[in-house]
């Protein structure tokens, strides 16, 4: 790339003549008039065109210019536009020297490898570096940069195309920078969002479970001050019967009879509950299958309508008007209600019968016990039939009472009540056959009227306690009712559906006040 023809020292007027060739251009700064013929003025950096006074031909005021100038007009610290001038040009006789004392330092003899008497440029560098005495690096170093800008009128362009490069890197790494700070920014913000979302999540989702906690602990006190309210009314009802009955089971124990007391009057309790319910379920029901009822008369009006409409002049008359089917309808419903009154005559309002009350306790065994001393208070239920204990309503009680168990197996219970006024206030203990069918075919022969007689002449009788199956062989099953009226209690034992087993039953019936 370059060729070097004579050294000597550039600044003396004696110099020797340099010859550089770069890319097929030869420098030659020989003497001062050769140097303003041939030497082309220094390019100057595109951001600084007139500062650059110490880098100019002459070269002479220029060196005493500071490394701090040189890196303000070039736009590069000095080592590193020493590096750029180096790797632009390098092997010449003084730039070599100043390179090997920037290296290096200072020429030493002693250290330095001898070199050949032939070697005719390596003795010429060898002198030149000793003729650069203990100069300074820095100093070195700027001398190697003006020198070069002298010899070569590429270096500047050079150095201002880096310059530019390195200015368009710094650029490209503030926007990075930028761009990487930003988007931290932005990911922090996202963030920050993020976290105040959840944040109100989470204060929502606690506010929400708060409202919930609080509403169904309302609604905790609200029923359970209802099921107080109920109790305390119940109670109020059936605390004397209550009383009387837990100290006829536990004359001698208050504490006993307490517990007892409360265990009746939580049963009580459950049990109105369960009425009410199916009360309200009932009324639901009714309710419903009024309003269906209703649906379909009118769907029958309306077709009836249709009808009467479509007839035209068809239509039947009455006294010269057209009679509509609607009104023929309404007559025959007001008819209805007037001619079952006339044929059954006048009824009477029904009698208001109060709720049981019934509960259970585990003295079982102990119940039996006790039951077994009186024979009359045993009876055996035989396998298909229905045993009917009769207890007459007592002139001095309100209230009756019942007990049973039984041995191994449950057995059908259920209370009814007879509107009689008996004389007899005996319990008796009647057996009949559960199936109504063989009562259906002794009337089979009968005629209707006999039927109708038959009927007028039995008493009215009402269901106090519907029949079930109660598990009375686990735990003793108890009861009360208050009296409506004068008449008979019917406490039905029902084994009608076992067609193998007899049960026997242990039952105590009384009355209080």
């Amino acid at each position: 790339m370059a060729t070097e023809v004579e050294s000597g020292d550039l600044n003396s007027g004696n110099s020797s003549r340099l010859e550089v060739s770069i890319d097929g251009l030869t420098l030659s700064p020989d003497s001062e008039g050769e140097q303003e013929q041939a030497e082309p003025p220094a390019v100057p950096s595109p951001e600084h065109p007139a500062e650059n006074p110490e880098l100019s031909a002459d070269g002479e005021e220029g060196e005493a210019a500071s490394s701090g100038t040189i890196e303000s007009s070039w736009g590069f610290d000095l080592v590193e536009l020493y590096g750029l001038a180096l790797r632009f040009f390098k092997d010449k006789l003084r730039l070599v020297a100043l390179h090997k004392l920037v290296l290096q330092g200072p020429y030493n003899p002693d250290a330095s490898p001898e070199v050949g008497f032939f070697d005719v440029l390596g003795n010429d560098r060898r002198r030149e570096w000793a003729s650069l005495g203990n100069m300074e690096k820095d100093e070195a170093m700027l001398e190697f940069v003006k020198l070069l800008n002298k010899c070569c009128n590429l270096f500047a362009p050079f150095i201002a195309s880096h310059k530019i490069e390195k200015e368009e890197q710094e650029r490209k790494r503030r926007k990075e920078e930028e761009e990487h700070r930003r988007r931290e920014e932005e990911e922090r913000e996202r963030r920050r969002q993020e976290e105040e979302r959840r944040r109100h999540e989470e204060e929502e989702r606690l506010r929400r479970e708060e409202e919930e906690r609080r509403q169904v602990e309302e609604e905790r006190l609200r029923v359970e001050q209802q099921k107080l309210q109920i109790m305390a009314a119940l109670n109020a009802q059936t605390a004397v019967q209550f009383q009387q009955y837990a100290a006829q089971q536990y004359p001698s124990s208050p504490e006993q009879q307490l517990i007892l007391i409360r265990q009746l009057q939580e049963q009580h309790y459950q049990q109105y509950m369960q009425q009410l319910y199916q009360v309200q379920l009932a009324q639901q029901q009714a309710a419903l299958q009024k309003q269906q009822e209703d649906a379909i008369v009118l769907s029958t009006l309306e077709a009836s309508d249709l009808s009467v409409h479509s007839a035209g002049e068809e239509a039947p008359t009455l006294n010269g008007r057209a009679e509509s089917t609607t009104d023929s309808i309404e007559r025959e419903q007001d008819l209805e209600p007037a001619e079952e009154v006339t044929e059954n005559g006048p009824t009477d309002s029904p009698p208001v019968i109060a709720a049981p009350s019934m509960w259970t306790r585990p003295q079982i065994k102990d119940f039996k016990e006790k039951i077994s001393q009186d024979v009359d208070s045993v009876i055996t239920v035989g396998r298909g039939e229905v045993v009917t204990v009769r207890v007459p309503t007592h002139d001095e009680g309100s209230y009756l009472f019942w007990e049973f168990a039984t041995d191994y197996y449950d057995v059908g219970f259920g209370v009814f009540f007879e509107w009689t006024d008996s004389t007899n206030a005996s319990v008796s203990v009647h057996v009949s056959e559960s199936s109504d069918e063989d009562e259906d075919e002794e009337g089979e022969g009968q005629s209707e009227e006999e039927k109708a007689k038959k009927e007028a002449g039995k008493p009215q009788v009402d269901e106090i306690v519907p029949v079930y199956r109660r598990d009375c062989h686990e735990e003793v099953y108890a009861g009360s009712h208050q009296y409506p009226g004068r008449g008979i209690y019917l406490l039905k034992f029902d084994n009608s559906y076992s067609l193998w087993r007899s049960k026997t039953v242990y039952y105590r019936v009384y009355y209080t006040r």
